[in-house]
């Protein structure tokens, strides 16, 4: 077995800052690691040689010192490495990435091919998928476990999604990213690194994968970077120390009233605009919104991508349609045009109702290719993004992941706004290529006021390119509680870390989440310790939040948490010491023992929505 493991160079994040004078991020002095979720594929690998006497081969695409990646690797176990280096690979995005290493993979001949589930600077989990579709093998993303079945023709993995998980077998050869659990984050030994510099590094060219350069880089690439601007948080930061518990909450419950956030109209997220009448289809192309189900219903992420259509589609002189894979129920057509959509493209088959990479790809390119869109969008979950990148890399388009925002420009261009950097910055993103596709984050648009009196069009796509899977699901398992998938469209959320000690210690938490209304939420390292679910983590791993009021109890707060609340309308922090930076997000702060805080702000806020 060959086992194959790409990685990214990367710089940490956290040291990063903006220079608003010269537009541009200032590396100079921040150092470069290892992609973190390059770490756990790499730690992974080293585990299936050590088990299975694969061959383990480690690749990058970067410039000279992206060669330090590659060491680091050899030492963790790595027999040899390759690194594409050449300037003509400067400026490549997803797509341009993709080609790249996906042709110097096809001379490898690997067996497993392993990615991170997305990179510490971008975060778009793009490239795998892409590799994948350019090779022809199936995918499976967001790996938290992985076996190779006896006799080692194929691997068992769980992959997670927002609702829980599924156990799914796929025979070799097969493109897997892994996300948190998968492996344990290992580092070498100095003396390791050191040995590790005697061994081999192959070096590519662009040309040495193809007689025609001109696919990689800049010119290879469909989207681009329009301009760059950072990210101001405007917290208000107002800590509250030296106070006992009952007159630090008073103080956050006076501070909180003034911000209007028990108030039942004080919604951030108000309605967009009324859904409006039928429109027809422009010379453009309508604006397709892939929808999702997710328990029975149409996921709050749809409908919000269906009212952001809707306020662009004029302006394009156009109309707004939905592609619903997996579901013939009336009552969601009905809802999909109720909410915007002119038109409801429909795949109905009882083969597709779990979602599936390969036959949703089948179903919504053959679509695509038929129909022309003017713009793709699809929700930034772990369906949406898998499928997205899938159907990009088929097509050959350019696809923004994780979009914060979406405009239309003076000159009729779809602009993605989309965050980097850990959201410390937002460039808007433009792309050569139709029509535009972007994924779109949950909780960041409004939608439309429903009219239920627009009577349904539905057009029946053809469901014969849903294609068998060559992945073949054991289980599925969905999380017992609903709490981690009503993140996205909670309105208040209580978050916990590991300052509370255990799970054992979550009565008061769910007392005061009770109290308001609110979901639970948590990170990377309570779920990694098994406390809380994975479907309930935030941040740069986990989900974005923006809900009207966040509590974050307990918990530190460091970046790779905070980006994914930097949408909330009020955060709240209680917390024993007054170093800790969730202060730093926070628009009101408590420094105090959470044991103490916590029972006080649940019956202080019983008390006010009582009354």
């Amino acid at each position: 077995m060959k086992i194959a493991v790409c990685i990214k160079q990367v710089p940490v994040v956290s040291m990063l800052h903006f220079d608003n004078e010269t537009r541009r991020m200032v590396r100079e002095g921040v150092p470069n690691e290892v992609n973190p979720y390059d770490v756990l594929g790499i730690s992974l690998a080293a585990r299936l040689k050590a088990e299975h006497g694969a061959e383990f081969v480690v690749i990058t695409m970067g410039p000279p010192q992206a060669s330090e990646a590659l060491v680091q690797a050899m030492a963790m176990g790595a027999d040899y490495a390759i690194h594409l280096n050449d300037r003509a690979f400067a400026g490549s995005d997803t797509l341009a990435t993709a080609r790249a290493l996906s042709l110097a993979l096809k001379r490898e001949g690997c067996d497993l091919i392993i990615c991170g589930r997305n990179s510490a600077d971008s975060e778009t989990g793009q490239v795998g998928p892409e590799i994948a579709e350019m090779l022809g093998i199936p995918q499976i993303t967001a790996v938290s476990k992985l076996d190779i079945v006896q006799g080692g023709s194929s691997l068992t993995a769980v992959r997670l999604n927002d609702e829980g998980h599924q156990e799914v077998q796929c025979d070799f050869p097969v493109l897997i990213s892994v996300t948190d659990g998968i492996a344990e984050e290992t580092y070498p030994r100095r003396e390791d690194m050191e040995e590790a510099r005697h061994k081999t590094i192959w070096e590519l060219t662009a040309a040495d994968l193809s007689g025609d350069t001109s696919q990689f880089g800049e010119n290879g690439s469909p989207t681009w970077v329009n301009d760059i601007f950072s990210v101001e948080s405007g917290r208000t930061g107002m800590v509250i120390r030296d106070a006992t518990p009952e007159d630090a909450v008073s103080q956050v419950m006076e501070f909180l009233d003034e911000r209007g956030a028990f108030d039942d109209d004080s919604s951030s997220r108000q309605r967009a605009t009324s859904r409006g009448p039928r429109a027809k289809r422009g010379d453009c192309g309508a604006i397709w919104v892939a929808a999702e189900n997710m328990g029975g219903s149409v996921r709050p992420v749809t409908l919000e991508l269906l009212g952001r259509a809707r306020e662009l589609a004029p302006t394009l002189g156009t109309n707004v349609e939905a592609v619903l894979i997996g579901s013939g129920d009336e009552s969601h057509i009905r809802e999909l045009t109720a909410h915007g959509a002119d038109v409801v493209h429909l795949a109905d088959s009882s083969r597709l109702e779990l979602y599936d990479t390969e036959a949703h790809t089948a179903i919504l390119t053959a679509a695509i290719r038929e129909h022309s869109p003017y713009a793709v969008l699809l929700p930034s979950t772990a369906n949406g993004r898998d499928l997205a990148a899938r159907v990009a890399g088929r097509l050959g388009l350019g696809l923004t992941g994780d979009c914060v925002g979406i405009e239309i420009d003076d000159e009729g261009r779809l602009s993605q706004l989309k965050p980097a950097f850990g959201g410390s910055i937002v460039a808007p993103i433009l792309s050569t290529t139709l029509p535009n596709m972007a994924t779109i984050r949950a909780g960041i648009l409004s939608s439309c006021e429903p009219d239920y009196s627009i009577e349904p069009v539905v057009n029946r796509l053809e469901t014969a390119d849903a294609i068998p899977s060559r992945l073949r699901v054991i289980q599925n398992v969905s999380d017992e509680s609903a709490e981690g998938a009503e993140l996205e469209r909670a309105t208040r959320v209580v978050s916990v870390g590991m300052g509370i000690g255990g799970p054992e210690n979550m009565g008061p938490i769910r007392e005061l989440a009770d109290a308001l209304g609110a979901s639970i939420g948590t990170t990377r390292d309570v779920a990694d310790a098994g406390w809380l679910p994975r479907q309930y983590q935030i941040g740069i791993s986990g989900k974005s939040v923006a809900p009207e009021l966040y509590i974050a109890v307990a918990l530190r707060g460091p970046f790779n948490h905070t980006v994914g609340i930097q949408r909330s309308g009020t955060i709240v922090a209680i917390n024993n010491s007054a170093r800790s930076p969730i202060f730093r997000a926070a628009d009101c702060g408590i420094v105090g023992d959470w044991r103490e805080v916590v029972p006080v702000f649940a019956r202080a806020v019983r008390q006010r929505l009582a009354g």
